[in-house]
Order: structure tokens, then C-alpha cells, then sequence
């Protein structure tokens, strides 16, 4: 069984929780916060730069290899967040989303999925709009306070720092299936 080995990289999880994220089919991610520390990076030219931890990226192709799919609704546009999520093979790319309530109705009809198969890792609260109607709705370790004492699952790590990784762990031991995938994080 698997969740010993979860339980020790990083948190000790109760029955429900794993009992919620063994029925997980999607994935959704913010970006800014999540898949990055938050930050934005501006330079004179007006570029701007994000960093973004390639464990994270390992974690979203496994779990595609899996069968779970994973999306990102994210409030700002950028074509940074485009260019890393294509080269993980990230098929629901929802960007300019200030209403990321309709772009979880989309993902929910077009998958044909009931919201207990859906999770939503988020860090702020314009994340909680989506988070309150999923199965399984994930903080960030240095989420706003309001979303990490309401979500069923807070992450040990930081977002930008393995974060999403982390629910990518628990969601493959959950299903039995950690450790097959042998790729990359691109």
C-alpha cells in the first residue's frame, strides 16, 4: 500500500482524504502562486519571467500518464505560462480567467465529471470560488489564510517549491501508481 510511503515524504492523511483523492480525474491548477512562488518578474522592456519548479512538471506528466487529467485557470495571461504548460502536454490551458467559474463548468461538461472527481490546488482567494465546489480543494502551504483553513488538504509545500508535485504524489499513491511514470519534467 501506498500511503504509508506518501505519509512519509510529507504529512500523515486521514481515511476521507484519501478515500477523495483516489476518486480524482482532474486536475486544475491556478498558476501564479501554485505552479509559481507568486512573483511576478518585470523587466524595462516589460518582459516578464516566473519561475517554475521542475518537479512539478514531472508531477503533471505522470499523472497524465496515469489518466488523470490535469487544466489551469488562471486569472492573468501570459504566454511564459503557455509555452511551460504545452511543453507539459497540458491540454486545458484557461488563462484571462476572472471568472474561473465558467471555465470549471466548461472542463466539468466537456469531461463529463462530477465534482467529487475534480480537485483544485489554488493559493489565494480567488481560487476559493472553484475550490468550494470540488471533491478535493487543495492549499498551498503559504496559501492565503482563509483558503488553507477552509481546503481538505494543505500541502507542505510551498507553491513554486514542489507544491503541485505534492498533490500529484498523493494522488497517483492514492490510485497505486506511484513511481510508474519513467519521463521527464521537460
Amino acid at each position: 500500500m501506498q500511503r504509508p510511503l506518501f505519509q512519509q515524504m510529507y504529512q500523515p492523511v486521514t481515511d476521507a482524504l484519501w478515500q477523495k483523492a483516489a476518486s480524482i480525474r482532474l486536475l486544475i491548477c491556478d498558476v501564479d502562486g501554485v505552479f509559481s512562488d507568486g512573483r511576478i518578474y518585470l523587466g524595462n522592456d516589460g518582459e516578464e519571467l516566473k519561475a517554475f519548479h521542475t518537479r512539478d512538471g514531472y508531477g503533471v506528466k505522470a499523472l497524465r500518464q496515469s489518466g488523470i487529467e490535469v487544466a489551469i485557470i488562471t486569472g492573468r495571461r501570459s504566454a511564459i505560462v503557455e509555452q511551460r504548460m504545452k511543453s507539459l502536454t497540458v491540454p486545458y490551458i484557461y488563462q484571462g480567467q476572472e471568472d474561473k467559474m465558467a471555465a470549471f463548468a466548461e472542463l466539468k461538461q466537456q469531461l463529463k465529471l462530477e465534482t467529487t472527481q475534480i480537485a483544485f490546488i489554488g493559493d489565494d482567494l480567488a481560487d476559493w470560488q472553484v475550490m468550494q465546489h470540488c471533491g478535493l480543494a487543495v492549499a498551498v502551504q503559504d496559501a492565503h489564510p482563509y483558503l488553507a483553513l477552509n481546503a481538505h488538504y494543505r500541502t507542505v509545500k510551498a507553491g513554486g517549491f514542489g507544491a503541485v508535485r505534492e498533490l500529484a504524489d498523493l494522488l497517483l499513491c492514492s490510485r497505486g501508481k506511484f513511481a510508474e511514470f519513467s519521463g521527464s519534467s521537460s
